[in-house]
């Protein structure tokens, strides 16, 4: 299959840098978040707040499993890494591309992380999350971009430039 999926921390504009992706190489551009909150009917907030984080991913893994496309660029919720049927199915339908951010350049994005839908253990702060995230972002990926330091451009840039590198490998 030939899809790509970008995983990553919240605010690492894997949305943002999607919709610009899939407009380059002519694929749809699906959103998973969207996807969740489409079929649930219910904002990921809401969803975290009346299921718990348990229930939401649960939610999560199965929207995610299911999804079926083809040439479409997939940006994910950022705990999609702890569901391993969906992160399983996201390998075997494409290339899945960590777009990594450090924790300080992620402070500076992010404001209220629940109101983001973010999924937060009790206590648990961003510096946590990403301690417990960047192991499985990095288990996951088949390509890291490292966006320090990098506008949209820059960003995108590298991530078609990989990908073409990886294909030509093939």
């Amino acid at each position: 299959m030939n899809n790509i999926t970008l995983i990553g921390m919240p605010g690492v504009g894997k949305s943002t840098i999607g919709v610009v992706l899939a407009k380059v190489l002519g694929y749809q551009f699906l959103d998973s978040d969207l996807l969740i909150q489409k079929q649930e009917k219910r904002k990921l907030h809401q969803i975290i707040a009346q299921e718990g984080n348990d229930g939401f991913q649960a939610i999560e893994n199965r929207v995610n499993a299911s999804i079926e496309a083809e040439e479409t660029v997939i940006a994910t919720g950022g705990s999609v890494v702890y569901c391993q049927e969906a992160m399983e199915h996201l390998k075997s339908v494409g290339t899945v591309v960590y777009l990594k951010l450090s924790l300080n350049e992620l402070s500076k994005r992010l404001g209220n992380l629940k109101g983001r839908g973010v999924v937060l253990k009790e206590g648990q702060t961003l510096a946590d999350l990403y301690r417990e995230r960047t192991p499985l972002y990095e288990k996951y990926a088949d390509i890291v971009i490292d966006q320090e330091g990098q506008d949209l451009e820059t960003c995108l840039q590298a991530v078609l430039e990989t990908l073409e590198k990886q294909k030509s490998n093939c």
